[in-house]
C-alpha cells in the first residue's frame, strides 16, 4: 500500500552528458543562421550590465547619500524578512494546532457515535454489517461537495476476522492512510492517532491535512479503524492571505524606510556637499564664495563656522597678498633707485681703483676692498632687479637653438679659479648631443649657480657633471659629495634668501637668490629644475629642459637620485624636490627607496 502524503511528478534529472548535448550551441553558423544575432545580443547585455555594475559601484564609492539608502533598505529588508518569516511561522503553527485540537475533538465524537451504531445494530450478519458501515461513514462525513470531513473505515491490522469492504466518502480514498498511522492504532488501540499528511482531491491543490485515526469494534467482525481527514483548505487560503500581506506590508515598509533615509540623508549630505563645492571654489581662488547657513541646528552652525573660517582665510591672503604685493614693489622700488647712484659710485670707484698705485698702502687696500664690495652690491642689486621682472610677470626669452654642452664648458671654465682655490675637481662626463631652443644667458646663469653651489658646498670633493638626452628633453645633473640636505631642506632649497648653514663660511658672497632665479629661469623654458639630497652624501641638482619649445617632457633623461650612493638605506623619504611648470614632478622619477620624487614649491641652499 502506498505511503501517503508524498507528492510529486515522478520526474528525474537527465544525465550530465544528457543536459551537456541537449544545451550545447551548435558550431556550424549555417546549421543555425541566428547563432551570431544571439550572441551579439548576449554580448550587448553583458555589456550593459557591466555597465551597470560599474555604474552602481562608482556610485557606491563616491556617494554617501547613496551608501546610506542602500544600507538602510538592506538592512530594513533584512529586519523585515526576518520577523515577517517569524510572524509567518507562529500564525502557522497556531492555525495548525488550533486545526489539530478541532479535528481531534471533532473525532472523538464522531468515534463515539460510530461504535453506537455498531454496538445498537440487531444485525449482525455480514450484508448487513456491510450496509451499515456504509451508511455510517456517509453519515459522519460532511454533507454534499463539502470536503472539509471526509471519512475511511479499514480493518485493522490486527483483524483477522471476515472482513468487510473498506469504505470511504468520495473525494477520500483508502490510499491516502498511510501504514504509520495504523501500525500506530495497532499498538495503542485505545488512544486516538495524529498525523499531518498531504491530499490531493480531484480537480483542487494538494494541501496539508489533519488525518485523525481511532478504533472501534464491530459485532461479529472485530476491531477496524477508522479515519477521519481533514483538508486544512481554509488554513492554507488564510496562510496564503497573510503571506501575501507580510510581502506587501515588508515592500511597502522597505520603501518607506528608503525613503526616509533618503530624506534625511539629503538634509545631511546637501549641505556637506555644499561644503565640498565651497571650498573648492575657495581653491580656486573665489574667495567670497560661502554656503548658505539657516536655522539653529548642528548643520546651521557648520555653515555658520565655515564661513567664518573662509572670512578668517580670506582676510589672511589678502593680507599676505598686500605684503607681498608691497615687498615686490619696495624692492622694485629700492632696486630702481639704487641703479642711479651705484652707477656714480662706480665710475669713482673704478678711477680710484685704477689709480690706487699712486697711493699709500693702506689706502690701496681700501680702494681693492671698495671695488669688491661695491661688486657684490651690483650682483645683490642685479638678482633684486631680476626677482622684480619675474614677480611684475615681464621677464621674456630670446630663445635660439644651443648646444647645452658648450654653455656647459663656459661654465666650468668660468668657476675653475673658484674649484681650485676650495680644491675640488669638476668633472664633465661625455655626454650625447644636447641641441636644445633656449635663452642662452638665463641657461649660462641657472649652471653657473648649481656649479657655484656644488663648489661651495663639496668640501673639497669631486664634483661630476653630466649630460644626458632623449626624445623629449635635455638634462644637466650637478653632483657634488660634500654635507647634502638634511631632512626638509630639500623643500626649501629654492627658497629667496634662505640658506642650508647661515653660519657657514661662504668664499662666493651670494645673496641668497640664485637658485630662485634658476628655478623661474627653467619654468620660463617649461623645464624641471630639481634637488636631490641626503645627509653626508651630498646632493644633485637636475635640469631637464624640452627638445623642442612647447613639447611636454616626458621623462627626464638622466637619473635624479644618483647610483653611487647607499640612498635607499640613509635618505629620508621624500627628502628630494621636483619643481617647474607644467607638470611640477617627473611622474616616472622614483628615489632609491622607491617612493616617487616629492613635488614642492619653492627652495634653495
Amino acid at each position: 500500500m502506498p505511503v501517503e502524503g508524498a507528492t510529486g511528478d515522478g520526474r528525474r534529472g537527465a544525465p550530465p552528458g544528457q543536459v551537456a548535448a541537449l544545451t550545447a550551441e551548435p558550431t556550424d553558423a549555417q546549421q543555425d543562421p541566428g547563432t551570431g544575432e544571439r550572441r551579439g545580443r548576449l554580448r550587448a547585455v553583458g555589456s550593459a550590465l557591466v555597465t551597470t555594475f560599474a555604474a552602481l559601484r562608482r556610485s557606491w564609492r563616491k556617494s554617501l547619500h547613496t551608501r546610506v539608502v542602500t544600507t538602510t533598505a538592506i538592512a530594513g529588508a533584512i529586519v523585515t524578512l526576518v520577523l515577517g518569516s517569524y510572524m509567518y511561522h507562529r500564525i502557522a503553527t497556531g492555525l495548525v494546532e488550533s486545526k489539530m485540537t478541532s479535528a481531534e475533538a471533532e473525532s472523538q465524537s464522531r468515534r463515539a457515535d460510530a461504535q453506537n451504531i455498531f454496538a445498537s445494530t440487531p444485525n449482525t450478519d455480514l450484508s448487513s454489517l456491510r450496509q451499515l458501515a456504509t451508511d455510517m461513514v456517509q453519515k459522519l462525513s460532511s454533507p454534499g461537495d463539502d470536503t472539509s470531513r471526509r471519512v475511511v473505515f479499514l480493518q485493522a491490522l490486527d483483524n483477522t476476522a471476515q472482513p468487510i469492504p473498506r469504505v470511504s466518502q468520495p473525494p477520500a480514498t483508502a490510499e491516502m492512510v498511510p501504514d504509520a498511522i495504523r501500525e500506530a492504532l495497532r499498538n495503542d488501540p485505545d488512544h486516538q492517532q495524529v498525523q499531518i499528511v498531504t491530499v490531493q482531491y480531484p480537480g483542487k491543490e494538494a494541501v496539508p491535512a489533519v488525518l485523525v485515526g481511532s478504533r472501534v469494534t464491530v459485532p461479529n467482525a472485530g476491531a477496524y479503524d477508522l479515519f477521519f481527514i481533514f483538508p486544512m483548505e481554509a488554513e492554507v487560503t488564510t496562510l496564503n492571505i497573510v503571506k501575501g500581506s507580510f510581502a506587501a506590508g515588508g515592500v511597502a515598509l522597505v520603501a518607506l524606510l528608503a525613503a526616509l533615509a533618503y530624506l534625511v540623508t539629503r538634509m545631511v549630505v546637501t549641505p556637506v556637499r555644499s561644503a565640498a563645492h565651497v571650498a573648492e571654489r575657495l581653491t580656486a581662488g573665489a574667495l567670497n564664495e560661502r554656503m548658505q547657513a539657516s536655522g539653529e541646528d548642528d548643520l546651521a552652525r557648520l555653515a555658520t563656522s565655515f564661513n567664518a573660517m573662509a572670512d578668517s582665510l580670506q582676510r589672511q591672503i589678502r593680507q599676505l597678498e598686500d605684503l607681498s604685493t608691497l615687498q615686490q614693489r619696495f624692492t622694485s622700488d629700492v632696486s630702481h633707485e639704487l641703479r642711479t647712484p651705484l652707477t656714480t659710485i662706480r665710475m669713482a670707484v673704478d678711477m680710484i681703483h685704477a689709480n690706487r698705485a699712486d697711493f699709500a698702502q693702506p689706502v690701496a687696500r681700501s680702494a681693492e676692498l671698495l671695488s669688491a664690495e661695491l661688486d657684490r652690491f651690483e650682483a645683490l642689486l642685479t638678482d633684486l632687479l631680476e626677482i622684480s621682472r619675474f614677480d611684475a610677470g615681464a621677464a621674456a626669452l630670446t630663445v635660439a637653438p644651443g648646444d647645452l654642452r658648450a654653455v656647459v664648458g663656459r661654465v666650468v671654465d668660468a668657476a675653475s679659479v673658484l674649484a681650485d682655490r676650495n680644491g675640488t675637481t669638476v668633472r664633465v662626463l661625455p655626454g650625447r648631443d644636447a641641441v636644445v631652443p633656449m635663452d642662452e644667458r638665463r641657461i649660462e646663469r641657472i649652471l653657473r649657480n648649481l656649479v657655484t653651489n656644488a663648489i661651495e658646498h663639496s668640501d673639497g670633493k669631486p664634483i661630476d657633471i653630466e649630460i644626458g638626452a632623449n626624445d623629449s628633453a635635455v638634462a644637466v645633473t650637478v653632483r657634488d659629495r660634500g654635507i647634502g640636505l638634511k631632512p626638509g631642506e630639500a623643500v626649501r632649497v629654492f627658497n629667496r634668501f634662505w640658506r642650508a648653514d647661515p653660519a657657514r663660511a661662504r668664499t662666493t658672497g651670494g645673496t641668497g637668490l640664485g637658485l630662485s632665479i634658476s628655478l623661474e629661469d627653467a619654468r620660463l623654458h617649461e623645464g624641471w629644475l630639481q634637488a636631490w639630497g641626503a645627509p653626508g652624501e651630498g646632493s644633485c641638482f637636475r635640469l631637464t629642459l624640452p627638445r623642442r619649445a612647447g613639447q611636454p617632457i616626458q621623462r627626464s633623461p638622466l637619473p635624479l637620485a644618483p647610483d653611487d650612493s647607499q640612498v635607499g638605506r640613509i635618505m629620508p623619504a621624500g627628502n628630494s624636490l621636483t619643481l617647474g611648470t607644467g607638470v611640477d614632478a617627473d611622474p616616472t622619477e622614483s628615489n632609491h627607496s622607491g617612493r616617487p620624487a616629492s613635488p614642492a614649491g619653492g627652495d634653495r641652499r
